[in-house]
């Protein structure tokens, strides 16, 4: 049979069984033992590929060749990069290196995607290496995978030094660079990135850059350069992309504002598909606002748009920020109906509504009635709620499970320590924090950030790090004292050590956000809104003493958290005292 032919037979096989026909050809006709048979790594890859995922048939039919060619090896690699064990990839290239298969740049192309899945940085390092002594630094295209996995590892170094070494930069190595900066933690280096790209007019900015751009302004909440971004977005037609639509809802949602982000929602030009739903119902989610979330859930259905478990993950977070404990439960009472299975973060989403509405003992019992194995972060959520109302013996119920599966996260330790503060359990409150010091589990620090004139101030608690720093304090003094006007109380319950009440006031005097929302209001004009990301949850206290700003000095001030924003205004939070 002619290659021609072949290559048509391959073009038009739809079904293993007409794979498997084509298959029995090659080998009878001998086809199959050719050292160079281009179709023997394309019949390879059928089955590695979707929508097949039959990795163990393609490696059967590996085992059957002679003499395998390098495009063999790779049409194997390829599929272990993509499965669900990505790290297979990687000890499938040290395989080929170890018994000298010769490699090719398609061959560190797959590992490497295979090495960004896996976090493997000390591999990619390696890989590139290999790119060096190989003679493969001037195929672009695998120079600019490189360059991206660098970057979404967030090698930031390792990807500005490859950039610079780079002959040819072209469009692509720019869209690798500020797509992966803007997708991992280096959201302030892509932003500079796409601005030298734009203002030196090296290239004009695609859909991908401007995806790698918003990323990284929602990932800092830097909405001042998000909406430069969007301007350039509409001038350059970009909007008619619904991948870039999506990416700019969530950037004005996770920048503080859900009011813009569904004003892009309801006039987007091009046509919306279940991801701009999803995203918009999740924006309401963190900014608790439960019913329009469970609004736009419904409208989804009555448009013809079919609700997918992403779907459910945010209608059932939306119900859990605004305490719509009954609509939660029927919501997942309701995934079978649409034939969909609840997964691990369902459940979860479900535990911690019950859980947080003080209904402890059903969440327990969600937990144990589970068809699956409860994960680390099923317990973790447990775990939260018992600190919420101080529920000592659940508390040590989920601690247990937490140490059983071996989780070493400081905040499990801190939780249980939480509760036995609460009770003033101080013996238990040392018990923790000496099993922590024996695991060397060390506290995640907080930090919080806030932006001012296109500038991300960061501070940690007690910071004196920052140029303003005696401005900020002064500041905080002030607010010490027009807040106890108010009647306010220092909520002292919040520190674990057991100190005396003025070193407990003094401890959550300086905690990271009250120190960003003091810069705030030295640093903007009087009225402005102020926003502060923090890494952790707010803390009680804090959350009272920002709610009383806002009234005394009458300013908006919109905290993203860990989990949600919390907007307060005029004494008053969004999340109406339930978070």
């Amino acid at each position: 049979m002619a290659n021609a032919n072949l290559n048509t037979l391959l073009q038009k096989c739809v079904g293993p069984h007409q794979i498997k026909q084509l298959q029995a050809h090659l080998i009878t006709t001998a086809h199959f033992q050719f050292q160079f048979c281009p179709y023997r790594s394309k019949l390879i890859e059928f089955y590695a590929l979707p929508p097949l995922n039959d990795l163990s048939h393609a490696h059967t039919i590996f085992r059957q060749i002679n003499t395998p060619s390098t495009n063999d090896f790779n049409a194997i690699l390829r599929g272990l990069a993509r499965c669900a064990e990505p790290t297979k990839a990687i000890s499938w290239f040290r395989l080929m290196l170890i018994n000298s298969v010769q490699i090719d740049a398609l061959t560190c192309s797959f590992v490497l995607q295979a090495c960004a899945r896996v976090l493997g940085c000390n591999e990619t390092r390696q890989i590139h290496s290999q790119v060096l002594r190989c003679g493969f630094s001037a195929d672009a295209l695998l120079g600019t995978t490189l360059l991206d996995v660098y970057a979404k590892l967030g090698l930031i170094c390792d990807a500005k030094k490859l950039f610079d070494e780079m002959r040819v930069r072209d469009i692509a190595s720019w869209n690798a660079l500020i797509s992966g900066m803007g997708q991992g933690n280096s959201g302030s280096e892509a932003l500079e990135l796409f601005k030298i790209m734009k203002e030196e007019s090296l290239f004009r900015p695609n859909e991908i850059t401007v995806l790698g751009a918003l990323a990284a302004c929602s990932q800092l909440g830097a909405l001042g350069e998000g909406e430069k971004i969007y301007e350039y977005i509409r001038d350059e037609g970009l909007d008619m992309n619904v991948q870039v639509c999506n990416a700019v809802i969530d950037m004005y949602a996770k920048c503080g504002f859900v009011d813009k982000a569904f004003l892009v929602f309801e006039n987007v030009k091009c046509r919306k598909n279940l991801v701009t739903w999803n995203t918009m119902i999740m924006a309401f989610a963190i900014h608790g606002d439960g019913a329009k979330a469970l609004e736009l859930f419904e409208q989804m259905g009555s448009v013809g748009v079919k609700p997918d478990d992403v779907s459910y993950l945010g209608v059932l977070c939306a119900c859990n920020h605004a305490g719509l404990v009954d609509d939660g439960v029927r919501l997942f009472n309701s995934m079978v109906e649409y034939g969909l299975c609840p997964n691990m973060k369902h459940y979860g989403s479900v535990v911690d509504l019950l859980g947080r509405a003080g209904r402890l003992q059903e969440a327990y019992d969600m937990v144990k009635s589970m068809p699956m194995v409860a994960d680390v972060v099923l317990w973790q959520t447990l775990l939260g709620a018992c600190q919420i109302y101080g529920h000592v013996e659940m508390a040590e119920i989920a601690s247990r499970k937490l140490v059983e599966m071996g989780s070493d996260n400081c905040g499990d330790f801190v939780l249980l320590s939480n509760v036995y503060a609460s009770h003033k359990r101080w013996d238990d409150v040392g018990s923790v924090r000496r099993a922590m010091r024996a695991r060397d589990v060390k506290k995640v620090p907080g930090f919080s950030y806030t932006e001012v004139d296109g500038v991300m101030n960061k501070f940690f608690t007690g910071d004196k790090s920052h140029g303003s720093w005696r401005e900020i304090y002064r500041k905080l003094d002030e607010i010490r004292f027009r807040i106890k006007e108010y009647g306010y109380v220092a909520g002292t319950s919040y520190v674990l050590h057991d100190l005396g009440e003025e070193e407990k006031e003094n401890a959550l005097c300086y905690h990271s956000e009250k120190l960003a929302v003091a810069f705030g209001l030295i640093s903007t004009s009087e009225g402005a809104s102020i926003q502060v990301f923090k890494n952790l949850r707010i803390c009680g206290d804090c959350h009272v003493v920002i709610k009383l700003i806002s009234k005394i000095y009458n300013r908006e001030i919109i905290v993203r958290d860990r989990v949600r924003f919390h907007k307060f205004k005029g004494g008053i939070c969004s999340c109406k005292d339930y978070w």
